[in-house]
C-alpha cells in the first residue's frame, strides 16, 4: 500500500509502515500542518492492527531540522501549536505508542528533529549524519521531550552536556552513549531500519509488546511494584498460549543454536 500526503508519506510494507516527513526543501522542518500530519500518521498506526512496527524518516537525505522556525516567525496558522495537553508542537511527540517506532537518521536530526528522533524505541544512524540540540544557539526551549527523553535514555550528566552546549554529535559518539542504537554506511540508514523493524514484527507480538510496555511503565513504579507488573503481563502472554506454541517449536528443534530463523 502506498499512501501519499502533502507532508508526509505513508508505505506499508507487509506488517512494517515506512512514514517520510516530505518537506525536503526546508530539511524536513515541521510546521503545524506538517506536526498535524505526522500526529494523524502515528495514531492510525496504534490503531491498525495489520501494522506492528513504524520506521520513521526524512526525505531528501536529512531527517528533520526541527519546528520551522519561519512559520514560527510569521506567527499565522502555520505556527507550531504551543498548548497543554494534546497535540505538541511538532505532532507526536506527548504520545505514548503501543508499538515499536524506529527511527532511521540520515544528514541532520537536531532541535526538534532530535526530540522526534528521541520518540523512537531505537535509532539507525548513517555515518555522517549529526545530532545536536541545536535550538541552543536561537533561544529556542525544548518542549517536545528532549529534556524528559533524553536524560532517561543516556543519563543526566552526557543529557546536560549536550542540552547546554548544543553541541553536533557525530554517529560514533552516539554509538557509544548510547543515543542510537545501529550505524551504517550513509544512505542506509532508511534500508537498516526496515530490515530492524522486519525482524521485530517477525516475533512472537504478545511477548515482545508486554516485555517493551514493561520497560516504559518502570520508570513510574517503585521496584516492587514493577516487578509485580512484569510479572502480570508475561503471565498474561503465557495464559495466551504464545509461550506455550513457542516452546513446542523449540522441542521440535527449530530457532536453536542462537538462530533467529525457525529452521529445524
Amino acid at each position: 500500500m502506498g499512501v501519499t500526503m502533502a507532508l508526509v508519506d505513508v508505505t506499508q510494507h507487509a506488517a512494517v509502515l515506512q512514514i517520510t516527513l516530505n518537506r525536503p526543501e526546508v530539511r524536513n522542518a515541521v510546521d503545524r500542518p506538517t506536526a498535524q500530519a505526522l500526529l494523524a500518521v502515528l495514531e492510525d498506526f496504534a490503531a491498525d492492527d495489520s501494522l506492528r512496527v513504524a520506521v520513521l524518516h526524512g526525505a531528501g537525505n536529512t531527517f528533520c531540522a526541527g519546528a520551522d522556525l519561519a512559520a514560527v516567525a510569521e506567527g499565522g496558522e502555520r505556527r507550531n501549536r504551543l498548548a497543554w495537553p494534546g497535540e505538541a508542537p511538532l505532532g507526536p511527540s506527548r504520545l505514548q505508542l503501543s508499538k515499536p517506532l524506529i527511527a532511521a537518521i540520515e544528514g541532520h536530526a537536531v532541535a526538534g528533529g532530535l526530540e522526534l528522533a528521541l520518540l523512537a524505541d531505537l535509532r539507525v544512524m548513517a555515518s555522517d549524519a549529526t545530532l545536536g540540540v541545536f535550538c541552543r544557539r536561537f533561544g529556542v526551549p525544548l518542549i517536545d521531550g528532549g529534556s524528559v527523553r533524553l536524560p532517561r535514555l543516556i543519563g543526566q550528566s552526557r543529557a546536560l552536556d549536550l542540552i547546554l552546549t548544543g553541541r553536533a554529535v557525530a554517529a560514533d559518539e552516539a554509538l557509544q552513549m548510547g543515543l542510537v542504537n545501529r550505524t551504517c554506511a550513509p544512505g542506509e540508514a532508511l534500508a537498516h531500519a526496515l530490515v530492524l523493524a522486519e525482524q521485530l514484527a517477525a516475533f512472537p507480538q504478545r511477548c515482545l509488546l508486554a516485555d517493551r510496555a514493561s520497560v516504559y511503565a518502570q520508570w513510574d513504579l517503585p521496584l516492587e511494584d514493577a516487578l509485580a507488573q512484569e510479572f502480570a503481563g508475561g503471565v498474561a502472554v503465557i495464559d495466551s498460549g504464545e509461550s506455550q506454541a513457542g516452546a513446542q517449536r523449540f522441542a521440535a528443534g527449530f530457532g536453536r543454536h542462537g538462530r533467529f530463523t525457525d529452521k529445524a
